[in-house]
């Protein structure tokens, strides 16, 4: 029992201390780890900020299509408008 109340305490103190360098070594990896995907994101924000101008310039491209493309169907619109409603003018004179 004298071997027991000697042996545990110090058995116990070794374990801890062992758990506390590999807790120690675990955290240190995982700082890496956590740098490392930083940088990784700090690159991707780098890189939509360079795509930025691009899709400005896309978006104000199709803007400008679709603008275009609503006042070409606007006139051809009106052009049919005018060619029924000048028929449907000239049936009225002849009755």
């Amino acid at each position: 029992m004298d071997f027991l109340t000697e042996a545990l305490p110090a058995l116990i103190y070794i374990l801890s201390a062992v758990l506390l360098v590999y807790v120690i070594i675990l955290v240190n990896k995982l700082i890496k780890t956590v740098d490392k995907t930083n940088a990784i994101l700090d690159d991707i924000e780098e890189k939509s900020q360079s795509l930025n101008n691009l899709f400005y310039m896309i978006d104000s491209v199709s803007d400008t299509v679709a603008s275009i493309n609503d006042r070409v169907i606007d006139g051809l619109t009106g052009i049919i408008k005018k060619i029924f409603f000048k028929r449907k003018g000239r049936n009225d004179d002849y009755e």
